[in-house]
């Protein structure tokens, strides 16, 4: 199955290194980020599982929760856990899927239905499409996606900014600019009429083409 924003986020069971989870339950009234991996002990992903563990508190301020997979068991991530403390300062303190059976990485179109029932005898090679990020909304629809090639690290700071893009788009019906960042102006989008604009926005806005109205960032 292809999915593309806002699909929804395909729901599953699966062994994590907290427990069990029932995900569509365990993302609950939140966001959440589903950020993937193709192998334990992987170098680049290494990197990448610790700065989300040390940018978890920002994501905990923004209601959104952060969950890892790869295709490994649950035992081998413990295992790696260990590394990624030791090589990156923090343990990864958010769970972490095992998908053996490579059901969560097909159910996300990151693997051919053709990829096989397991991961055993896989390299990362193999998985290499295995390296996506799902921003997906307390509605349980997909925000957005992004996917890197094996070699070229994660930027974890522009998926807080994405979030933070989302998220006052979906509470004040705004969009934002090229390289937006909070606090920075916004846009109203072409289908906020006139009417709905200044109901919504009394102070005023900036009209630099019918299309392209900028208006101060909402701070409610």
């Amino acid at each position: 199955m292809s999915l593309r924003i806002n699909s929804e986020a395909p729901n599953f069971t699966a062994e994590t290194t907290q427990g069990k989870i029932d995900f569509h339950q365990w993302i609950g009234n939140s966001w959440a980020i589903l950020f993937s991996h193709p192998k334990d002990f992987t170098p680049v992903c290494t990197t990448e599982l610790g700065y989300m563990a040390r940018l978890k508190p920002e994501f905990d301020k923004r209601n959104t929760k952060i969950i890892g997979l790869s295709v490994d068991p649950v035992t081998n991530h413990s295992k790696w856990a260990k590394d990624i403390e030791e090589t990156q300062g923090t343990a990864p303190n958010y769970p972490m899927i095992g998908d053996p059976e490579l059901k969560v990485a097909t159910a996300y179109d990151m693997l051919p239905e053709g990829a096989g029932t397991t991961s055993e005898g896989r390299t990362a090679a193999d998985n290499a499409t295995v390296r996506s990020v799902f921003i997906i909304g307390p509605d349980k629809k997909i925000k957005a996606m992004l996917t890197y090639p094996m070699g070229a690290g994660r930027n974890f700071d522009e998926v807080l900014r994405l979030v933070d893009a989302l998220q006052l788009g979906a509470k004040h019906n705004i969009a934002t600019p090229v390289n937006w960042k909070p606090g920075e102006d916004v846009i109203i989008p072409p289908a906020v009429t006139e009417e709905q604009a200044r109901a919504k926005f009394p102070q005023g806005w900036k009209t630099l083409k019918p299309y392209l109205r900028v208006v101060a960032q909402p701070r409610d």
